[in-house]
């Protein structure tokens, strides 16, 4: 069996020194703040709480995703030593980055014939991203080749729930993911719109809460409903835009929800790049479930 890679971009949102003692190579996103350009490496070239009051402060920070020649650059060092690749990309219900590394991957086929590259839209963002990346670490490791890896992959994506809330809607505004009739309402009357990611990929608001208190509740009913029928472990990824108390106390709350459930629940910050259009106040719960829908 040929030997293989698993890649993804900066925005998967985890340890990254868990890429790095799994031997994962990233591409970074990179943002812009200030007037000057950086990359998206969780929290190296810029720290992420200096990031979050800039934006406090007013700034605007904007972002831009890897283009196909980005990406020949960062595969083609594998294939030159004769390795495959599996690159689970940012999903393309928000990004262009799962397009780029396709045509990547069709000007290489004509360099390199005889290696195999697979590009799988993870139709997942920040930590669920990530938690979609780090089941497929552990199946690699369990002994799945690359076409057994590449089709548990898209069996699984649709399984990685996401649902989130944030208390300043001013930035999902700016993104056109709420209207700004809703986010001017919402920041009077203290609604959290409850999100999550639909079966394309996409942000998707699904209900709306009044305080942040109400929020967190949704959040764990979510989980509750959503693992009901597994007897399987659950790992939960929290992740927040520089609200850590709000992610410790929704950590809190799913165990005292779940108390029967084998569970392990991690918190990240989120990085830079998805940040730049959630701004403060946001926190994420990510966990597998039943399919998406």
């Amino acid at each position: 069996m040929n030997p293989y890679n698993i890649t993804c971009s900066s925005t998967v949102d985890i340890d990254p020194e868990y890429l790095t003692q799994h031997h994962i190579a990233y591409l970074p996103f990179h943002f812009r703040l200030h007037q000057n350009d950086y990359q998206d490496d969780f929290g190296q070239s810029f720290s992420l709480s200096d990031f979050y009051e800039a934006i406090r402060q007013g700034a605007l920070p904007t972002t831009s995703q890897n283009n196909p020649e980005e990406y020949c650059i960062f595969f083609e060092p594998f294939l030159q030593k004769g390795e495959d690749i599996l690159h689970l990309a940012f999903s393309s219900g928000l990004s262009g980055d799962y397009q780029s590394a396709c045509i990547a991957k069709d000007l290489l086929k004509e360099t390199y014939p005889d290696r195999n590259i697979y590009i799988i839209d993870s139709l997942a963002a920040s930590s669920g991203y990530g938690l979609l990346l780090t089941d497929l670490i552990a199946q690699k490791q369990a002994g799945l080749t690359l076409d057994e890896l590449a089709t548990y992959a898209l069996d699984k994506r649709l399984t990685i729930q996401h649902w989130f809330f944030s208390s300043d809607l001013a930035h999902y505004k700016r993104g056109g993911r709420i209207s700004a009739t809703s986010a001017t309402i919402g920041g009077l009357l203290n609604i959290c719109p409850v999100m999550t990611m639909d079966i394309q990929g996409k942000l998707v608001p699904k209900y709306k809460v009044r305080g942040k208190k109400k929020a967190l509740h949704a959040l764990v009913d979510e989980c509750v409903t959503h693992v009901s029928q597994t007897t399987d472990p659950i790992r939960c990824l929290i992740s927040h835009s520089d609200c850590e108390q709000e992610a410790h106390l929704l950590a809190n709350e799913l165990k005292q929800a779940l108390p029967q459930k084998n569970m392990q629940i991690d918190i990240y910050p989120i990085g830079t790049v998805i940040g730049s259009h959630t701004g403060p106040g946001t926190v994420a719960l990510f966990f597998t479930g039943d399919m998406r829908h």
